[in-house]
C-alpha cells in the first residue's frame, strides 16, 4: 500500500514537471490556461495525498503537567 502511494506521489510530481515544461513552450492563451488548471489540479491532488501519507502533526502530551514542568525548567 505504501509503495502504491509513493508511486501516485511520483506520478503527480512527474505530471507537474511535464506541465511546467509545456508552459515554457509557445502555447495559445487557451492552451496555457488549460495547462495551468491541470497543473493546479495535480498540485492539489499531490498536496492532499502527501498530507494524508505524511501528516505533519505532533502528538500532544497526555499529562498537562508535563508541559508546565518543561516550561518551568526553561524559565
Amino acid at each position: 500500500m505504501f509503495d502504491e502511494t509513493l508511486a501516485r506521489i511520483r506520478t503527480h510530481r512527474n505530471n507537474i514537471d511535464r506541465y511546467r515544461t509545456l508552459l515554457r513552450t509557445n502555447l495559445s492563451d487557451l492552451e496555457h490556461d488549460f495547462i495551468e488548471r491541470r497543473m493546479a489540479d495535480e498540485q492539489a491532488d499531490l498536496d492532499a495525498l502527501a498530507a494524508e501519507t505524511f501528516p505533519a502533526t505532533l502528538p500532544l502530551p497526555k499529562d498537562p503537567s508535563s508541559t508546565s514542568s518543561i516550561m518551568g525548567a526553561a524559565s
